[in-house]
């Protein structure tokens, strides 16, 4: 039961996760169209991309989505706790019991 309950929590956890990363980036994609005026870079790592540029696209997007996916981990965390009365598996606490 513990390894079911292990490997569902993994798949929803997963498709959040990946979910609000999507999500993240389409919204951030569009901010930074609004805030510049310009597509954000494709590929930061590209030397024709000016260093301003890629390193602010990458610290925004990987504080937008790392936020999003932490809050929607969360969020499956909740709704799972929810549904079967104790946090997913990996979210124990040590003194916690299954």
């Amino acid at each position: 039961m513990a390894s079911d309950s292990s490997k569902m929590w993994s798949v929803f956890s997963l498709v959040s996760a990946l979910g609000a990363a999507a999500l993240a980036k389409q919204g951030l994609d569009k901010t930074w169209r609004v805030a510049t005026g310009k597509k954000p870079p494709e590929n930061p790592a590209d030397p024709d991309v000016e260093l301003r540029e890629a390193i602010a696209w990458a610290v925004a997007s990987g504080v937008a989505v790392g936020l999003a996916r932490m809050l929607a981990q969360r969020r499956a965390a909740s709704y799972y706790a929810r549904s079967t009365g104790h946090l997913p598996p990996d979210l124990r606490k040590d003194d916690q019991k299954g």
